[in-house]
């Protein structure tokens, strides 16, 4: 219920859009039918629903405690302690045929104590260790908010695509209907033969399957869109636009652009800084270090239990600590070069990393200029194939064409129509996987 009243406020925009272009009359109806979202829209309830982007926020947080955590070993380590010793038997000892005890029944001590790194090089560049930490969480977040846009963004080109072949395969229903209607008049007239008749009747029968799966796509597409926007599946959704209302972008000239932006890289980068962080760690291990410490203690002794009575006394120390690192059985020396392999190994990863990235580049961008053409030439193909259609109707209808010819035409007017689609659809999912690997698609938090 909580994540179903923050899709709601998220997309109250929606509605006051809608209700602001109404007249005053209409605005006082209540809203009916499924909810409608764009795809700025859809981006935004995933900014805040999605579990992977808000697992992400989450690791951010982690790693800036455990960054807080580091740090505080600079400052001095203070503590307090006491103590409370009562003899049950006091020990005693033998000196010329007497027997003597030693101590008090009751002992109580208590103090304060603090110590610090003086001089600790180990320590100091971790710390470097534990910023480099946070940011690539921080980048791994971004990546996370890359990848979400990626994928709703699919996601919701998939149900225009998939309302697109609806309304094609709908048309060809009804077309198939009209023609049948047509036939079966001049059937029982005896102006055509029964194999006219029966042809007609299997054209409608064959139109009907294509619509049900086009029709059972659009609901597939429309849970998957729900599923990624972490929202409950059974509120009423639906999506704004058609793909025609991106037709403008395969106008535009295509870029390629770099991948400096690109997350992975730069993930990689962040490792391999880490590594050679982590290497100079190592590497500090050898280097002597310094603390200091001082602690204050009192003591106080006496047979009763009146504290008031206690004589206490107070001592006082300071103490400096130089550890010399000498002989460890080799082991630094074998973590320096194990560090040592594990940049090497990065490095080879982030160059066959870039290697692969700027090929997928490529090729996103040799696709996207095929899908240009491929929607060129089904655009210009579109409306002769409709014309061609309408003629065989009406050379039908006159007795001038057969109904082989209706149903030819009727198939190269829904290719035509299909293939321009299926080139805008392809063109998008080209294009924002594009911007993914250039890395753009969403801004630094």
């Amino acid at each position: 219920m909580k994540r179903k009243n923050l899709f709601y406020a998220l997309l109250a925009i929606v509605f006051a859009t809608t209700v602001s272009a109404q007249t005053q009359e209409s605005a006082k109806t209540p809203i009916e039918g499924p909810l409608v979202i764009t795809l700025e829209e859809a981006l935004q309830i995933a900014l805040s629903e999605n579990p992977t982007v808000k697992i992400a926020d989450k690791t951010i947080e982690t790693k800036k405690y455990a960054k807080r955590g580091t740090y505080a070993a600079l400052w001095p380590e203070i503590s307090a302690s006491a103590t409370y010793q009562r003899y049950i038997e006091k020990p005693s000892f033998h000196i010329m045929g007497q027997t003597l005890r030693m101590g008090t029944t009751n002992n109580m001590s208590g103090g304060f104590s603090a110590a610090m790194p003086v001089i600790n090089a180990q320590l100091w560049k971790s710390l470097k260790l534990s910023a480099m930490d946070v940011e690539l969480a921080v980048e791994q977040a971004r990546g996370s908010r890359i990848d979400m846009k990626e994928q709703i963004s699919k996601a919701f080109y998939q149900i225009l695509l998939a309302k697109d072949s609806y309304n094609v395969y709908k048309r060809v229903y009804d077309n198939a209907v009209e023609n049948h209607k047509i036939v079966e008049k001049k059937y029982k007239v005896g102006s055509v033969s029964e194999y006219d008749f029966i042809r007609s009747e299997v054209t409608v029968a064959n139109a009907e399957p294509n619509l049900f799966q086009a029709e059972n796509s659009i609901v597939v597409a429309l849970w998957q869109l729900k599923a990624l926007l972490g929202v409950d599946m059974d509120i009423d959704l639906d999506v704004k636009g058609s793909l025609a209302d991106f037709e403008p972008l395969l106008t535009t000239q295509i870029q390629t652009g770099d991948l400096s932006n690109n997350s992975t890289l730069k993930q990689l980068e962040i490792q391999e800084d880490m590594l050679l962080q982590s290497l100079k760690v190592k590497r500090a291990a050898n280097i002597p270090s310094l603390s200091a410490s001082i602690n204050y203690m009192m003591n106080a002794m006496d047979e009763t239990m009146k504290i008031s009575h206690y004589r206490w006394m107070s001592s006082s120390t300071a103490l400096f600590n130089l550890n010399i690192p000498i002989f460890s059985g080799g082991k630094r020396r074998a973590e320096i070069k194990q560090a040592k392999i594990s940049l090497e190994t990065i490095q080879l990863q982030r160059e066959n990393a870039e290697r692969q990235l700027r090929t997928a580049m490529m090729s996103y961008y040799s696709n996207m200029q095929t899908n240009v053409k491929q929607f060129n030439a089904s655009a210009q193909n579109i409306a002769q194939a409709k014309r061609g259609y309408d003629i065989a109707v009406k050379r039908y209808e006159v007795g001038g064409g057969t109904l082989v010819d209706v149903d030819n035409s009727q198939l190269q007017y829904t290719q035509a129509e299909l293939s321009r689609s299926t080139a805008i659809y392809n063109y998008l999912i080209n294009q924002i996987s594009l911007e993914t690997l250039r890395g753009n698609n969403v801004q630094n938090n």
